[in-house]
């Protein structure tokens, strides 16, 4: 039935939210498909968007399966997005980090 999903992070401004999440995905975004959207795609059919609405802003929140959420929380810091260590959630080890809009970002893992 469902074969896919993009997230969808409602931000103030597209261009301070793409520089914060390309440094938290290590990379530009894929595609900017129209004014004030920008996505990253992670596979075919799996991906993030960020979504200038400044009215909607901030209320959004984002769950992303990492392999290893030691190696994201140091490379969180190495970025400048200070957080709280992992710790349990769920039946994994969580990681919350939020965007200057107040969207948050949970990566979880073992």
């Amino acid at each position: 039935m469902f074969t896919g999903l993009m997230a969808n992070i409602v931000v103030t401004n597209e261009e301070e939210a793409a520089e914060w999440c390309s440094r938290l995905f290590e990379r530009q975004p894929d595609g900017k498909p129209m004014a004030g959207l920008a996505q990253w795609c992670f596979d075919e059919k799996f991906g993030v968007q960020i979504w200038q609405d400044p009215q909607r802003a901030g209320g959004s929140n984002v769950v992303i399966d990492v392999d290893d959420l030691d190696t994201m929380a140091e490379h969180l810091r190495a970025v400048g997005n200070d957080h709280d260590e992992p710790s349990p959630g769920g039946g994994q080890r969580i990681l919350p980090v939020s965007d200057p809009d107040g969207n948050q970002v949970v990566f979880f893992g073992e």
